[in-house]
């Protein structure tokens, strides 16, 4: 394979689909279906999870109610298989918190003719300044 050369619009689009889908509650389960069953790997404020099922088991244990998802920034690359690097930097509110600044990246992985999240990190941006 070689590099996509829409991996910018891939990038914009798929970060704008996936934080649509973990806003809305009743939808946030779907988030899911972005996974492999067993070949994708998240890492969730240093909390290491492989597979569709484990994500879903990460996804269903938070406990927000309503989430406010601001991207300020998305920044992809391509990957020499035909795949997509993305680093997201945004802001997230969770029901009564007050919002916090977060990074996530993204590895897409072409999979047919649409792709899967191979990995997936996922950190808060708070820093201890004691």
């Amino acid at each position: 394979m070689s590099l996509n050369p829409q991996y910018e619009e891939i990038g914009k689009g798929f970060v704008q689909q996936y934080y649509a889908i973990l806003d809305d509650l009743a939808n946030r389960e779907n988030a899911v279906n972005f996974y492999s069953v067993t070949d994708s790997f998240m890492t969730f404020e240093g909390h290491q999870i492989q597979g569709a099922p484990k994500i879903l088991e990460k996804v269903q244990s938070l406990r927000f109610q309503k989430i406010s998802i601001v991207i300020t920034t998305v920044d992809s690359q391509p990957t020499f298989d035909g795949g997509v690097l993305i680093f997201v930097l945004g802001r997230l509110k969770c029901d009564d918190d007050p919002p916090h600044s977060f990074s996530q990246i993204f590895l897409l992985k072409p999979n047919g003719g649409s792709f899967l999240v191979a990995h997936d990190i996922f950190r808060l941006n708070i820093h201890n300044s004691a």
